[in-house]
């Protein structure tokens, strides 16, 4: 059963994960604006942590037949990591069928840059996530948004990676519907570009 026809019955639960200043806020939102668009229930989440610092912010979706919008340990369908060594972390809200995309662009941590720990090696990073969930999407975020015009459109690449998976019953006319919604006139070419770039990638 695909996981868009697992929202249509039981519904499916998105936990989103990166840090302060890459628009996880703003991609949850993106999903249950199309959710709902779609006449589909969604119930949104949000933790920000310490986005101000540039601390971990953490946030999750429900959608379908779901009432309650924490997503617990072992519970998401389907993983959003704007961050690999966040997407690492989240690895215990995950399930043998998660799905997952991955930015592949790394932030590295505070204490890292400081000389008090080592950031993980990607490759490896890497190899966990494909050895522990069903599917994972890594794309170079950044790199498509900056092609398309701005490495701060790097979120919605993602989210474009996330529309192509098929994980919700969202068409791509409902997904391009919202984004013009949520962005000015002036944001959304771009926003609408570095979307399609992620579609483009997002293919299991």
């Amino acid at each position: 059963m695909k996981t868009s026809e697992k929202a249509h019955r039981n519904g499916v639960r998105l936990f989103f994960t990166g840090v302060g200043g890459q628009g996880t806020l703003l991609a949850t939102r993106l999903v249950g604006e199309a959710a709902l668009a779609e006449g589909l229930s969604a119930f949104m989440s949000e933790i920000h942590g310490m986005a101000q610092r540039g601390g971990v912010v953490e946030s999750s979706v429900v959608v379908g037949r779901i009432h309650a919008p924490i997503v617990g340990e072992g519970q998401a369908d389907v993983l959003v990591a704007f961050e690999p060594l966040e997407a690492l972390r989240a690895l215990n809200r995950c399930h043998a069928h998660t799905k997952a995309v991955v930015s592949t662009s790394p932030i590295v941590p505070f204490t890292v840059a400081a000389g008090q720990g080592t950031y993980p090696n990607l490759a490896d990073v890497l190899k966990t996530l494909k050895e522990k969930l069903a599917g994972v999407v890594a794309l170079d975020a950044e790199a498509l948004a900056r092609e398309a015009g701005s490495v701060r459109a790097a979120n919605m690449v993602v989210m474009g990676a996330v529309a192509a998976m098929e994980v919700l019953p969202i068409g791509k006319s409902t997904w391009d519907a919202c984004l013009k919604k949520l962005f000015p006139p002036k944001l959304y070419d771009l926003n609408q570009k570095a979307f399609d770039a992620g579609y483009a990638k997002g293919r299991l």
